[in-house]
């Protein structure tokens, strides 16, 4: 390639790079201001609440055995299904105590005529001594006196033993002790059973239904400081502290129940102390029990009287190595890192927040993904603090 072409293509290269450096680095366009949606917090008055999870279990629950020995002859019962009280369950072979009840009452006759006969003895000598005295000498007097004794003793331990026959032939037919749900068979037709050690099966009551739950040290200590110092009055004798339940898949807590116990010491394996509640378990009209014992609940504890309270929807909280805020305008609409103590969550979404906010503080609810601290935004200005329960009302003027 002749040279002065090469020359020229260095030339043209250069002239372009030059061009370049001429126009500078591109413009980037300055961000805009998001727009998020503020509101002051809602205030109302509002109930103090603990939570646990707690389990369900039966008022009763009989395991059911046998009070004769012998052999299972019939089982009238369905598994699986509700007995009422005196329903027969199971029947033992009733023959052997049958053949005992005979042989006791055969024994009460026999005794029967032996004080009969005693008596009559014994009265006949005492006559005699007193038509002739010295007839009979004081120590026959005696030994007649002492058959008489015995043969009502031999009499009234006949009396026992028929009694005792009488009760093992009503054993032989088992009876439902509760109204209740029954479970399955343990054993079947044919089956030896002993006596007050074979279980048959198991029954337990469907209503009302026991809740217990392990109430923690911190609060129980709670609850005594509030009731010494007046803040919560204290349940009379005999009174009902209520309680709210929830089943699984519930939303909120619709079941009522009330505390029927409370445990006398604190375990110091776990730090908490044993708490029971008792709550209605209707069955409905061509329904069945909800509650089942030994099911999963939810325990809502009110504690105190209502008093008013800031709430913000949870969505609105922020957490930070274990610390919660809120993000709120300063009076040049700048975004502030709030922090803030919570309380309860309540039914509607809102959380309680006991210290950090101002009733007049506007909050940010919305696109906080995209604000941070010293930020300048636009607020749009809502009229009510939204909840679970009541959307946001639209732009209401700044006041």
């Amino acid at each position: 390639m002749p040279r002065y072409v090469r020359s020229l293509g260095i030339s043209a290269l250069f002239m372009t790079l030059n061009a370049g450096c001429e126009r500078g680095a591109p413009r980037i366009a300055a961000p805009e201001t998001p727009i998020v949606p503020v509101s002051h917090p809602a205030q109302r008055a509002v109930k103090d609440y603990v939570y646990y999870t707690g389990r369900a279990n039966a008022k009763h629950a009989v395991t059911i055995q046998p009070r004769v020995t012998g052999y299972l002859m019939k089982m009238p019962f369905k598994e699986g299904a509700d007995v009422k009280k005196d329903d027969v369950l199971f029947e033992i072979d009733p023959r052997p105590y049958a053949a005992q009840l005979d042989a006791a009452k055969a024994a009460v006759a026999q005794n029967e005529a032996n004080v009969r006969y005693a008596k009559a003895t014994n009265l006949r000598f005492k006559e005699l001594d007193k038509k002739q005295k010295g007839a009979v000498s004081e120590r026959e007097l005696d030994q007649y006196q002492a058959q008489e004794d015995q043969a009502i003793a031999n009499l009234n331990l006949a009396k026992a033993n028929l009694a005792s026959a009488k009760l093992n032939l009503d054993w032989t037919v088992i009876k439902a002790p509760i109204d209740g749900h029954i479970s399955r068979y343990f054993l079947t037709v044919g089956n030896l059973v002993n006596q007050d050690t074979t279980q048959l099966t198991t029954l337990v009551s469907m209503d009302p239904m026991y809740v217990y739950f392990d109430m923690d040290e911190p609060t129980l200590l709670r609850i005594k400081r509030a009731i010494n110092e007046g803040r919560i009055k204290r349940a009379k004798e005999g009174s009902e502290v209520p309680i709210q339940i929830s089943l699984p898949g519930e939303d909120g807590y619709p079941n009522a129940g009330t505390i029927n116990f409370v445990d006398n010491q604190i375990n110091p394996g776990t730090g908490s102390i044993s708490v029971r509640g008792v709550l209605s378990n209707p069955k409905p009209k061509n329904g069945t029990h909800l509650i089942v014992p030994g099911m999963f609940v939810r325990v809502r504890l009110p504690i105190g009287q209502p008093k008013d309270e800031l709430l913000v929807i949870d969505r609105a909280i922020t957490s930070n190595q274990g610390l919660k805020y809120v993000y709120v305008l300063d009076k040049d609409k700048k975004v502030e890192e709030r922090r803030v103590t919570l309380g309860s969550l309540q039914d509607d979404g809102m959380r309680v927040v006991t210290q950090g906010l101002k009733k007049d503080d506007w909050v940010l609810i919305g696109g906080l993904q995209q604000v941070r601290p010293r930020m300048t935004v636009q607020p749009d200005y809502l009229q009510n603090m939204p909840s679970l329960s009541e959307p946001a009302l639209p732009k209401a003027k700044k006041g």
